[in-house]
């Protein structure tokens, strides 16, 4: 059962979000949000901290069929990116996984960012190369 239906309120951070009063607060300030764009953070908060892809995105916002060279994912992710940024200067709340999909997970400006595995493959460094993962 998701937020909406069962009036929980989600929390990140200074974020609140209440799916059924149709409401996200910053520090307990009204974040002015589209319908799309508070049914896009719902969609990633109730999944926060895994990486959702574009597809189980739309299906829960936009419920249509989706098509591999729609664009508005990702066009909305930019808007309600923008938005919690300037609600909330130093922290990130959606994360792009390119070729994945979105992360939802509060986390401050300027921490370090994983850093991707190296392997041995073949050439220099001792007769091996290295090559991200």
């Amino acid at each position: 059962m998701d937020a909406a239906a069962n009036g929980r309120t989600l929390r990140a951070g200074h974020l609140e979000i209440r799916p059924a009063d149709r409401a996200a607060l910053v520090d307990g300030r009204p974040l002015t949000l589209t319908v799309r764009e508070l049914e896009l953070l719902t969609a990633l908060a109730e999944r926060a901290e895994r990486i959702v892809g574009r597809e189980e995105l739309h299906a829960a916002v936009w419920a249509g069929r989706f098509r591999s060279c729609d664009r508005s994912v990702d066009v909305y992710v930019s808007k309600l990116r923008a938005k919690l940024e300037q609600a909330l200067p130093g922290w990130r709340y959606i994360h792009t996984h390119f070729g994945f999909g979105y992360r939802f997970s509060p986390e401050p400006l300027g921490s370090p960012e994983p850093i991707a595995p190296r392997v041995a493959v073949d050439g220099s460094n001792g007769g091996r190369a290295e090559r991200g993962l």
